[in-house]
């Protein structure tokens, strides 16, 4: 580092405290790194390394020019696998091809989305487009195609090659199938015309599941009108106020945010028959047939039987949790005590307010974003050897000045890669948790080195005050160590090829990692590493941890049967048609699998936005809790900071990405291959009070 540099870095090291001074000041350097509150950048004297370190991307205009470079490279190796003998090199060279594209289109993925320079924001949006294309024509090249089928029809040839590169080759072949490279021509332009006119259905209905609907003022009561955006004579209704208190607000809400909107209606009905049409055009029964090859699940069949299963095990304490929100509604507004959907969320709420006491703004001092990494850094150390490091971004390789970076270093292993948080709530930006790939690690013949993994995390916390660092709640604790899940699930795993790193593997287990993290995020023996109040340096009282994970349970088996309604209409959406509406069967199935009536003129479907990356695997998030579930009770509940079964975990389940069968990682783990009896069971194990704690409060 430069002597200006560091003069730079001691200022912005000095300065950071001086808004905290009654903060505790005992953190790690990564605690203090993030409990600091940023401060612009002075760059005069630096030069400006472009995005994630990529020169080129110093200026928007470098998007063409990566673009052009990838793709000029993508027809080197298109040649270069067309022209040579089929063997372990080919499926090197596809990956090779894969990783090239994928380090543009996922890089530009992100910044049209997330960079708040509209400049930058449209010139990625060009590039996905460019590259897009491209990928489409690639997975119908029959060239291509052919010289990967001469290598896996041929067994000499495929005895020579490794599991993780038989299991690579054979998604890359996947990836033909399922484009229609196998029809003859006039069918496979048919296809090729459905892939193209679901993006832009699948953009249609994305956009417009998040647009608000309009209502004249005058159809809704004076006082409420403040509790929506207002266009002349009409208010703008953008969401359903579940947690407000007023009944009438949340009906209303309910009523108009889900009304029908013909043209979306048609855009999803359209949707899912050129899904299904696709899908039995390449040789599946159904979408959700082909959507679910290669997952744990591996069939419709096997989703609903769990989903079945688990609604009937569930039923006694669906219903009694019903009759106790309806109870609750008799008490708050006895002239209107019919439970209804709009009911659910919030009388939930209010029921573990009620029996538990679990104000947020109680909790939050002890969860300064600086403890929480804190608290991050010594689980990974604990479990893996593992240390999350602090490192100050160079010139215009970040997006925003309060973007952090972090370098994720194993005690023996050096360097893993790099983990870009960009945490803050800013305008324009997207009001969701996420995780992105923007590199996926392999490793590098052409180098003979392993190819890092650079990924950000995106969370929408609240700035750091004048006189306190960014406070978090119980749930936003819960969710940064959800996606920090997600995060170490790519920097741990180090697979040969790109086309299967980190969390491209099966989507129900890829939320495995994250949902584990959540079981470590509400253990006491782990929170108490690092929570702590941010002024008064006092410990979070175990009896507030205690309390706050059995709150979780009140109407859990409502909630969780609210999953299981969404993840079943998921399923039939796309599985055979109907010859019903989408609102038929969804009133259907919300009548078998969830309960509550339906309304009359909503239509819920229209706001399911997750029918777009998700499609027929909504299912995954209850099967990787079940998994989460039965590894965290097995495996880690007597010591959740135990270094040899953190070494396991990284072993069996978190090296290998996609490149290994998701049940067979799962099955190493446990030592026994679950079924979805078990699966069941985890679920409902999970319901089950702990009476110690019932006993605690009384004597308190």
């Amino acid at each position: 580092m430069s002597p200006s540099k560091s003069l730079l870095c001691c200022v912005r090291y000095r300065s950071l405290w001086t808004s905290f001074h009654k903060s505790v000041t005992t953190w790690s350097p990564v605690g203090a790194a993030f409990n600091a509150k940023p401060h612009k950048r002075l760059e005069v004297i630096e030069k400006n390394v472009g995005l994630f370190g990529m020169p080129e991307l110093n200026s928007p205009a470098g998007f063409q020019l990566a673009t052009q470079r990838a793709l000029k490279n993508t027809q080197l190796l298109v040649e270069k696998v067309c022209t040579s003998a089929p063997g372990v090199e080919t499926v090197t060279a596809f990956d090779q091809l894969s990783d090239g594209l994928c380090k543009v289109a996922d890089l530009a993925d992100f910044v049209k989305v997330a960079h708040p320079d509209p400049v930058y924001r449209e010139a990625a949006e060009k590039t996905c487009i460019e590259i897009g294309t491209v990928v489409e024509k690639l997975n119908t090249n029959v060239d291509l195609c052919n010289t990967l089928k001469s290598l896996l029809d041929r067994p000499e040839l495929v005895a020579q090659l490794d599991p993780d590169t038989r299991k690579v080759a054979e998604l890359f072949l996947f990836d033909f199938e399922i484009s229609g490279i196998h029809l003859d021509e006039k069918l496979r332009k048919e296809a090729v015309a459905l892939h193209v006119k679901l993006l832009d259905l699948n953009n249609e209905f994305l956009v417009g599941s998040h647009m608000p609907n309009r209502i004249a003022r005058s159809a809704i009561p004076e006082h409420l009108h403040l509790h929506f955006a207002s266009t002349g004579s009409f208010v703008e209704v953008g969401g359903l106020h579940a947690d407000s208190p007023d009944d009438l607000l949340r009906e209303i809400a309910y009523r108009i945010y889900l009304y029908p909107n013909a043209d979306l209606m048609e855009c999803l009905e359209e949707l899912l028959r050129c899904r299904y049409k696709l899908a039995t055009l390449v040789g599946y029964e159904s979408y959700a047939h082909r959507a679910l090859k290669g997952t744990m699940a591996a069939t419709p069949e096997t989703v609903m039987r769990f989903l079945q299963l688990l609604t009937h095990k569930l039923s006694d304490r669906t219903a009694k949790d019903f009759r106790m929100m309806s109870d609750m509604k008799k008490k708050l507004n006895p002239r209107h005590s019919e439970l209804m959907p709009w009911d659910h969320p919030f009388l939930s709420g209010i029921l573990r307010a009620e029996r538990f006491n679990i104000e947020p703004s109680l909790y939050s001092p002890y969860f300064s974003l600086g403890a929480c990494m804190e608290g991050l850094n010594i689980l990974f150390s604990q479990l893996f050897g593992v240390s999350l490091m602090s490192e100050h971004p160079s010139a215009g390789e970040v997006w925003s000045d309060d973007v952090r970076k972090l370098a994720v270093v194993h005690e023996t292993e050096g360097l893993l890669g790099y983990i870009y948080c960009d945490f803050f709530h800013r305008r324009d930006k997207p009001h969701q948790d996420c995780h992105f790939t923007i590199r996926g690690g392999r490793w590098c013949q052409e180098t003979e080195q392993y190819q890092l993994p650079v990924v950000v995390l995106m969370l929408s916390l609240p700035h750091p005050t004048r006189n306190a660092p960014t406070l978090l709640s119980p749930g936003m604790m819960e969710n940064l160590f959800h996606e920090m899940g997600h995060a170490m699930h790519s920097m741990l795993g180090r697979t040969r090829y790109q086309h299967v790193t980190g969390t491209r593997c099966a989507t129900d287990f890829a939320e495995v990692p994250s949902i584990l993290m959540e079981y470590f995020a509400a253990d006491y023996r782990v929170v108490s590493q690092f929570a702590r109040h941010y002024e008064t340096g006092q410990p979070l009282p175990e009896s507030m941890v205690t309390r706050l994970c059995e709150s979780k349970k009140v109407c859990g088996a409502a909630d969780i049967q609210l999953q299981i309604f969404y993840a079943a209409l998921d399923q039939i959406y796309h599985g055979k048609p109907q010859n019903q509406s989408t609102t038929e069967i969804l009133q259907e199935m919300q009548q078998k699998f969830y309960g509550l009536p339906y309304t009359p003129n909503t239509a819920w479907q229209l706001r399911f936005s997750h029918l777009i990356g998700y499609g027929a695997k909504y299912y995954s998030y209850l099967m990787s809790r079940a998994v989460a579930s039965m590894v965290w009770k097995q495996c880690f509940i007597q010591d959740p900071l135990n270094r040899d079964m953190g070494e396991r975990y990284r072993r069996e389940m978190l090296t290998h990405g996609g490149a290994k069968e998701p049940m067979l990682m799962v099955e190493g783990m446990l030592q026994r291959r679950p079924t979805i009896e078990d699966f069941v069971e985890a679920l409902v194990s999970e319901l089950q009070p702990n009476f110690e704690t019932f006993i605690m409060d009384s004597e308190t």
